[in-house]
């Protein structure tokens, strides 16, 4: 190295260490990309974890009625405490549209709301949650590579980049970067993404989520116990996973399900659920299951003004 900070690298010449982190980054992105098999393998499946940040940038996608918008918000901050970012009116979308959108920041997850003033262009809606990544276009290509199908190629919005993919299942996520990297709090609990997919397709999410999240399974029971689902003389298979992009739940069903059981998006922790669901009520929200006991936790099913359905649990101590 000389003494400007400076270092030859054959063929390239003196880099600034700067340069040379941007040239190898570029070097694996092509050799990824280019690379099915095996001999980059190892190289290449461990490269999409470099593109997760950490679960407080793991947001649910929550649509309301714009009227609705100001009194669900609240509603959540009365629930589980936290901040807000200032509200806008944006395009977020590829194709014209108009939405109402707000960051929600509380102790037990981050919530994207939107409140469209326009109609919602497919497949917009859809998605359950977004996760930020580092790269969009290497993770695009990971969740390819990995069997997702990508819905909506990358495109710009405001403030950085997204795209929408699909996992096998039907289970749509949407992955976004921004142009000035975010800075939110840490979490007080980590959140669970829950989704719902058939006993045919499951083998098929999990392989692809676990490759692209570079994942490890920390649950896998075979006879969960059906009050979790509305079924308390069953039994049925719930998996956890466990990644930098936080905590996923797997509910594989025979769809046979009892309302609201698959309509809700994720799974908050909080110390409390007897306060909890008190504030969520003062605030609005009307309680459609539970409290019930099952997995070592209590747990209710809540849905907020504006129809926004959440499931809430606290583990026994």
């Amino acid at each position: 190295m000389s003494e400007h900070g400076r270092f030859w690298l054959p063929l390239l010449g003196f880099l600034t260490i700067g340069d040379a982190k941007r040239h190898w980054q570029q070097r694996k992105e092509t050799l990824c990309a280019r690379t099915e098999s095996s001999h980059n393998s190892s190289f290449c499946s461990d490269w999409s974890q470099d593109v997760a940040v950490s679960p407080q940038y793991d947001t649910t996608h929550v649509y309301v009625a714009p009227e609705e918008f100001d009194r669900f918000v609240a509603s959540l901050i009365a629930t589980f405490g936290g901040t807000t970012t200032k509200q806008g009116v944006f395009t977020v979308t590829p194709t014209p549209s108009s939405t109402m959108s707000q960051l929600v920041l509380t102790p037990v997850g981050t919530l994207s709301v939107f409140g469209f003033k326009t109609p919602i262009p497919y497949p917009f809606g859809l998605e359950r949650t977004g996760y930020l990544v580092t790269n969009l276009d290497l993770a695009t290509r990971a969740a390819r590579a990995a069997g997702a199908d990508v819905l909506v190629s990358p495109f710009d919005d405001p403030i950085g980049r997204d795209a929408i993919i699909q996992w096998p299942g039907g289970v749509n996520t949407q992955l976004y970067w921004h142009t000035i990297p975010p800075s939110y709090p840490g979490l007080q609990t980590i959140p669970e993404n829950r989704v719902y997919v058939s006993a045919d397709r499951a083998a098929a999410f999990l392989r692809s989520f676990v490759t692209f999240s570079n994942g490890k399974v920390i649950s896998d029971d075979p006879h969960a116990p059906g009050i979790e689902i509305g079924r308390p003389s069953d039994t049925y298979r719930r998996i956890r996973i466990q990644s930098k992009f936080g905590l996923l739940t797997v509910h594989v069903t025979d769809g046979h399900l009892p309302f609201p059981y698959g309509r809700e998006l994720t799974g908050y922790e909080v110390a409390d659920l007897t306060e909890t669901l008190e504030k969520a009520k003062t605030a609005g929200a009307a309680i459609l299951a539970g409290p019930y006991t099952a997995d070592h936790r209590n747990a209710a099913i809540v849905q907020f003004p504006g129809g926004y359905i959440a499931e809430i649990h606290a583990t026994q101590k």
